[in-house]
């Protein structure tokens, strides 16, 4: 993961060329000007792999850090609260977890245009349904210990009880599911990018749409970035599950 984030973030500033620059002929192969050869419009592939993953990247971060955010809250508040109103909002909970997320980001994107604010808070907010659902859950398991009720008979706060007792007990599965989020934020905005839903000029995702006709003439502006997309991925996997691992070890 570390080599695509360094790509990723420090790309842009050692670019050999501009990403929209045309400078060659279209899918010309590689060479010593051009190591990664050039696209479908004789742009450097090289320079397009370096620029096209910073903002994919930070969109990605902002989305699940907003998402998981908001789901840790509510989930921790449905998982102490037996009242009519948390039960409701669990069933409505439930029943977005239904909805077909890519078709109504597709909607939601159509309507109101592919701004960055608008992908972060699209993907931000597809997240929060299923991750409220895992955090209530682990919630419910740690609300019955002794130490949570004595902080209530004390007379502690909800808040102090939720943010000093419960989510310090419970971060394993929130650093599971940041992974998984960031994970599924990053395919999810690079396949908005394949279909056009992007809010930068270069994107990886947008890259591969560009250039598949001519995968077989020159592969390299369809794998760069590809591969680029799958080793994050299961860097981030393999990061979230060894700190879900490391906190599960803290915590016995």
């Amino acid at each position: 993961m570390l080599p695509v984030a360094v790509i990723a973030f420090v790309g842009p500033f050692v670019s050999p060329h501009d990403p929209t620059d045309l400078l060659s002929s279209p899918y010309a192969s590689p060479t010593r000007a051009y190591p990664l050869g050039t696209d479908t419009l004789g742009r450097d592939v090289l320079s397009q792999l370096l620029c096209g993953g910073l903002d994919l990247l930070l969109e990605a971060m902002i989305a699940t850090l907003l998402g998981v955010g908001l789901a840790v809250i509510l989930g921790m508040l449905l998982g102490t609260s037996s009242s009519r109103a948390s039960g409701f909002a669990l069933r409505v909970n439930d029943t977005l977890l239904a909805l077909p997320q890519i078709v109504l980001a597709l909607l939601v994107l159509t309507r109101i245009g592919p701004s960055v604010a608008a992908l972060v808070l699209v993907v931000a907010a597809f997240h929060v349904p299923q991750t409220t659902r895992v955090i209530r859950a682990a919630t419910l398991g740690v609300a019955q210990e002794d130490f949570v009720q004595s902080a209530e008979v004390i007379g502690m706060s909800r808040g102090r009880i939720l943010f000093f007792e419960i989510l310090p007990n419970i971060t394993a599965p929130v650093f599971v599911e940041l992974g998984i989020r960031l994970a599924i934020s990053t395919v999810t905005l690079a396949s908005l990018g394949y279909l056009g839903f992007t809010g930068a000029q270069t994107d990886w995702g947008r890259m591969v749409y560009e250039n598949q006709g001519g995968l077989t003439i020159q592969p390299w502006a369809v794998l760069a970035p590809a591969a680029a997309i799958a080793v994050f991925l299961i860097g981030m996997n393999l990061i979230s599950d060894g700190l879900a691992r490391a906190s599960g070890a803290r915590g016995t």
